[in-house]
């Protein structure tokens, strides 16, 4: 058993999704799950050239998109913290993305992660 399985290889290799499951429930993920910059620069709060700014920092130092911006003084704390808030509700999991696009039900999905996580709970163990 991999120790990094991903739920969606795990659901393949059951047999209850397949590879257009997996691309349909990513792409509505990626459209869904939006990053702080993309959410500041919907909210007026940073211009295109400020997220830039600190995507080439955040290359160099492989810190957090908005600590940057904070020390930066592009964003404050509160407007930091209101972005994750906007970030955390609107959030979208795979297993939730899974069932949007029609590919397996809600209880399946629960069913299985509990599999899931015991197997990659068995696995961590010495």
């Amino acid at each position: 058993m991999e120790k990094y399985l991903k739920f969606g290889r795990f659901l393949m290799e059951r047999g209850l999704i397949n590879e257009t499951d997996v691309l349909k429930a990513r792409i509505v993920q990626k459209k869904n799950n939006l990053r702080i910059g993309e959410i500041a620069r919907a909210k007026g709060m940073m211009t295109e050239d400020e997220i830039q700014k600190v995507l080439v920092i955040q290359e160099d130092t492989l810190e957090k998109f908005g600590q940057i911006a904070v020390r930066e003084r592009l964003l404050s704390h509160q407007q930091l913290s209101d972005l994750l808030k906007v970030q955390d509700d609107s959030y979208l999991l795979f297993g939730e993305a899974l069932v949007l696009v029609g590919a397996i039900s809600e209880e399946e999905v629960i069913e299985q992660l509990k599999d899931f996580n015991k197997l990659k709970f068995l696995s961590a163990l010495p």
